[in-house]
C-alpha cells in the first residue's frame, strides 16, 4: 500500500515545516502556493501555484490529495462543503474552522457551550456601540469578525467618537465588528491539542506567550508558575472546543489568564500555531507531526517536553542586509540553540524565523533565547 499524500492550502512557513515532519513520518506532502517564492513553495517538490478562492483550482488540487488540510484560516468554506460532498477528506472540516474564520461565530458557538470569554457583542450600528459602552465602560476592543491576524483588524477604543469612527471606516470596507470588554489580564496563555477524526485527543502543555504590538515574540514552557489546576483547566477547555466543534489536527486556544488566576478564551487557530513551535524541539512530537498524524487519523504521538524548561522566541526581521551571517554566529556562540529559518525575504517586522532553547533554569533558558533572537535581528552585535 502506498503512502498517503496530504495536500496543505497555502504556502506559509507553517506549510514549510510540515513539509519537515511529512519527510520523517515518509508521507507525501503537496501545496498549493499563491506564488512560487512562497516558504513552502520553495521546498516543495510538486508544488501548485493557484488561488486557494478559484474553486476549480482548488478542487483541481484537491484531487491528487488523500486529505486536505491548511496552513491558514482563509479558504471560503461553501468551497470546502462542496469539496466534502464530493468525497474529499477536508480536517478540519468546514464546519469547525468557521469558527476560526469568523469571531462572532466563534464567540457565539463557545458562549452556547458555557465556556468562559470576555463580555462581547455583535456590532453593527452607533446604537450598538453606546449600549455596549454603557454595559462594559471604555476602553474595550472592537475587531474585525473576519480577517484579522497579528494585530491587525483590532481596534482599542478610549471614547464613542473614537468607536464610531472605526465603525464608520469598517462599512466603508464592507466589515463586520464585534465589540469585546478590554481584559485587565496578567499574561496570555496558550493550550494546544491535537484531535483525530475517530476522536483521540492529546493535550500539551499549556505554554504562557508574551505579545507585543500584537505579535508574539517569546513563548514559555511550561507555563511559569501556572498552578496544575489552572493549567488542568485550560487543557479541559481546548480538549472541550475540540470535540465539540468538531476539530481535526492541531487547534490553538489562546486565552487571557486574569488577576484571580482564571483564564477567558481570546482567539481560535485550527492548524498549527506560533505558539507551538517549541514543540519542534521541546517535545517528543512536535506540533507540525502531530498534525499530519492527526488528519491522516493515525495513532497521536506522545506530547511530553523532553526538558523541563523550553523558550522559543521569534525572530522578527529588521534591515539587515544579509541575515546568513548572524545565523553562523547564532550557531556557533551557543550551539544548543535550535535555528529555524522560514526562507523570507528579511522586511521590518516581519517573522523570518524562530529559535528553541531547551534546559533546566527559566532565566538562564529565557536569556540565552532572547540573545540569539536578538543577534540575528540585527539589534546587538555581540
Amino acid at each position: 500500500m502506498s503512502f498517503p499524500v496530504v495536500g496543505v492550502v497555502g504556502g506559509g512557513q507553517l506549510a514549510r515545516m510540515m513539509q519537515q515532519a511529512a519527510i520523517g513520518l515518509g508521507v507525501e506532502l503537496r501545496v498549493l502556493a499563491q506564488r512560487p517564492d512562497d516558504p513552502a513553495a520553495r521546498v516543495t517538490p510538486g508544488t501548485v501555484i493557484g488561488d486557494h478562492h478559484d474553486f476549480e483550482a482548488l478542487k483541481a488540487f484537491a484531487a491528487g490529495c488523500d486529505v486536505l488540510t491548511f496552513d491558514h484560516e482563509h479558504v471560503p468554506t461553501d468551497f470546502l462543503h462542496e469539496l466534502e460532498a464530493a468525497g474529499v477528506a477536508v480536517r478540519p472540516g468546514p464546519d469547525a474552522l468557521v469558527y476560526a474564520q469568523d469571531k462572532g461565530l466563534m464567540r457565539q458557538r463557545l458562549s452556547a457551550l458555557g465556556l468562559p470569554c470576555p463580555q462581547w457583542a455583535l456590532i453593527s450600528s452607533a446604537d450598538d456601540l453606546a449600549d455596549f459602552g454603557a454595559t462594559v465602560g471604555f476602553p474595550f476592543v472592537l475587531k474585525a469578525t473576519r480577517g484579522g491576524y497579528d494585530g491587525r483588524g483590532v481596534w482599542v477604543v478610549d471614547d464613542l467618537d473614537a468607536a464610531k469612527a472605526v465603525l464608520d471606516g469598517a462599512a466603508e470596507r464592507g466589515v463586520a465588528l464585534l465589540a469585546e470588554a478590554k481584559v485587565p489580564f496578567v499574561r496570555e496563555l496558550s493550550a494546544q491539542v491535537a484531535r483525530s477524526p475517530h476522536g483521540q485527543a492529546a493535550a500539551y502543555p499549556v505554554v504562557e506567550s508574551l505579545q507585543i504590538d500584537g505579535i508574539c515574540r517569546e513563548v514559555y514552557v511550561p507555563a511559569p508558575g501556572l498552578s496544575e489546576v489552572a493549567a488542568v483547566e485550560a487543557q479541559r477547555i481546548a480538549l472541550t472546543i475540540a470535540k465539540e466543534l468538531g476539530v481535526t489536527g492541531m487547534l490553538a486556544v489562546e486565552m487571557f489568564e486574569t488577576a484571580d488566576g482564571s483564564v477567558l478564551i481570546n482567539e481560535l487557530a485550527m492548524r498549527p500555531h506560533n505558539s507551538g513551535h517549541w514543540s519542534m524541539d521541546g517535545a517528543v512530537t512536535g506540533q507540525f507531526e502531530q498534525h499530519l498524524r492527526a488528519v491522516l487519523d493515525l495513532p497521536l504521538g506522545q506530547v511530553k517536553p523532553v526538558a523541563p524548561v523550553v523558550v522559543m522566541a521569534n525572530v522578527l526581521g529588521l534591515d539587515l542586509p544579509e541575515v546568513y551571517p548572524a545565523y553562523k554566529h547564532v550557531m556557533a556562540h551557543d550551539p544548543g540553540v535550535k535555528v529555524h529559518m522560514y526562507g523570507k525575504d528579511v522586511k521590518p517586522g516581519r517573522k523570518i524565523g524562530h529559535v528553541n532553547v531547551l534546559g533546566t533554569v527559566f532565566d538562564d533558558v529565557a536569556d540565552r533565547a532572547r540573545h540569539a533572537a536578538a543577534y540575528l535581528r540585527g539589534e546587538i552585535d555581540e
